[in-house]
């Protein structure tokens, strides 16, 4: 019988994760230690990497830091030739950065269409870049990026940024088209409200953050650790043969209509 428990082991396995500073990258990077890998917890924020690392280190796991711009090719190239320089072999590779710029499309400008764009498309152009060419090379290996429910769901405001997280996840069919036959894995998670640093000032108004949770069939927002179990399961061996694929660790936000209008009375 297949050894299951033995298909989510990461141990032996190495991995970079950039956006490990903080929120999901930081929880990814938590979650794949955990199981046994060695991280390289990449961000622009070094100083906070490093206390991601150091974290993990804590911990009994491995982990150091590195700095890295996501939006800069030659940063995100940088990375990948340090990570080779250390390690045989790159196992896993996560990208989780990403900008939305709050705006109504006529109110865009262009620094702000240019700041978006530069990050959450053209910095997972270059990540794929960067670490697909080492999977190709080696014959395998697991990459994961970020998209979002406002890949298909959206508000005002968000016509931008959903856009980008759209591309994403349409980055993720076509590049797993094209490594697969070198046993390289691309898939992307695609969360809907999670708890972090940076999501933070919606407590501030609890009429919003109510709403928001009221989205999903919990009744909840989710924490950046539940968000990082998906990235660890894309990375492991339990998803051998899952590729070009998007999961959505949503809360069932994308599976129901809204907030229950209490038309229909459900068992307590």
């Amino acid at each position: 019988m297949t050894d299951y428990r033995k298909l989510f082991d990461l141990t032996g396995k190495t991995a970079v994760v950039l956006g490990a500073a903080s929120g999901i990258g930081k929880s990814s990077a938590e979650a794949l230690a955990g199981l046994g890998a060695r991280v390289v917890c990449a961000d622009r924020a070094l100083d906070a990497a490093e206390a991601t690392a150091a974290g993990i280190r804590d911990k009994g796991g491995w982990a150091e830091a590195a700095g890295c711009d996501a939006a800069s090719a030659a940063e995100v190239n940088a990375l990948a030739r340090t990570v080779m320089q250390k390690f045989p072999r790159l196992d896993i590779a996560v990208t989780t950065p990403g900008l939305n710029i709050r705006k109504t499309i006529l109110d865009y400008t262009e620094e702000d269409l240019d700041r978006v764009l530069n990050l959450n498309v053209k910095g997972t152009v270059w990540f794929f870049q960067a670490f697909g060419r080492i999977m190709v090379e080696q014959k395998g290996g697991s990459i994961i990026a970020c998209s979002s429910v406002r890949a298909v769901t959206i508000e005002p405001g968000l016509g931008v940024y959903g856009s980008t997280k759209a591309a994403i996840g349409l980055l993720v069919k076509g590049f797993a088209s094209e490594v697969g036959h070198a046993g390289v894995r691309v898939n992307a998670i695609a969360p809907s409200i999670a708890e972090t640093a940076l999501t933070g000032p919606f407590k501030q108004r609890p009429d919003i953050y109510d709403l928001y949770a009221r989205h999903t069939v919990f009744n909840r927002w989710s924490s950046a650790d539940e968000v990082a179990t998906a990235v660890a399961y894309l990375a492991s061996d339990a998803a051998s043969y899952v590729s070009g694929s998007t999961l959505f660790v949503d809360g069932g936000w994308t599976a129901v209509d809204g907030p229950p209008t209490g038309l229909t009375q459900l068992h307590k």
